[in-house]
């Protein structure tokens, strides 16, 4: 069976990049020259129009959003996820330790929730107190260059998909507890009725949050209300490890 993606799928795909390069569909729509965002709102809603079936995006199109967005030709037809860069900072390498192991004077432990799985996907309900004795280390100058109070890391491990391909299942995360007032944008862990997420977080009018993920394909969007979650902190590093 051939697996290949088609070109029109692959294009979808890219949409949903540019759209988050841009801020947004709006914001794409604008530079791309439309006078409404609501056409490519039914491109990546896959709307079904007069003919029952949903738009596709065509060779035009593709050549004025790569024109609009600064890429070469040819680069909407292209796959790029797995190329997305993170948003979070990087500080650097860190070691998983135990009693045996001294620790240098720059470093500082931090707790790694090393069986316990953060879900960037359906989420679980275990409590994240359930602490089982893994640690990973950093240096104390980076965290302290990046404002961060090593007393408020914590490090666990993502769950699913949701986050791919920025944050693959298995990564290990880096949340600064320290750090709960949402930025728009950002990336933070969260306690969502009881499920542990990791998600792109964003303030909307009315003490409401839109959630959102980098897997945006098969992840929708949640608005949800502002009581309804717990911000754990916010995910400031991660790596992944064999």
């Amino acid at each position: 069976m051939n697996n290949m993606k088609l070109t029109s799928e692959i294009r979808l795909e890219n949409l949903n990049l540019l759209v988050k390069e841009a801020g947004g569909v709006t914001e794409l729509a604008k530079k791309a020259g439309y006078k409404q965002p609501s056409y490519l709102y039914q491109i990546i809603n896959r709307t079904p129009v007069q003919n029952g079936k949903a738009k596709n995006i065509g060779s035009i199109m593709a050549s004025k959003l790569e024109e609009a967005m600064n890429k070469p030709k040819g680069w909407m037809s292209q796959e790029h996820r797995k190329k997305t860069k993170p948003n979070a900072v990087y500080l650097g390498t860190m070691e998983p330790w135990d009693n045996s192991t001294p620790i240098r004077e720059d470093e500082v432990e931090v707790p790694f929730y090393k069986e316990i799985c953060l879900s960037a996907g359906n989420g679980f309900s275990d409590d994240i107190e359930d602490y089982n004795g893994y640690r990973l280390r950093f240096a104390r100058s980076t965290l302290k260059k990046h404002s961060i109070n090593p007393e408020y890391v914590v490090c666990v491990t993502a769950d699913g998909d949701s986050m791919e391909p920025v944050i693959p299942d298995g990564t290990t995360i880096g949340i600064n507890k320290g750090d709960k007032f949402i930025k728009d944008g950002k990336i933070y862990a969260i306690n969502h009725d009881g499920l542990l997420r990791v998600k792109i977080l964003k303030k909307r009018p009315g003490n409401k949050v839109l959630i959102q993920s980098f897997n945006s394909l098969e992840y929708g969007d949640e608005e949800v209300n502002m009581e309804d979650i717990n911000v754990i902190g916010r995910v400031f590093w991660w790596s992944v490890l064999d």
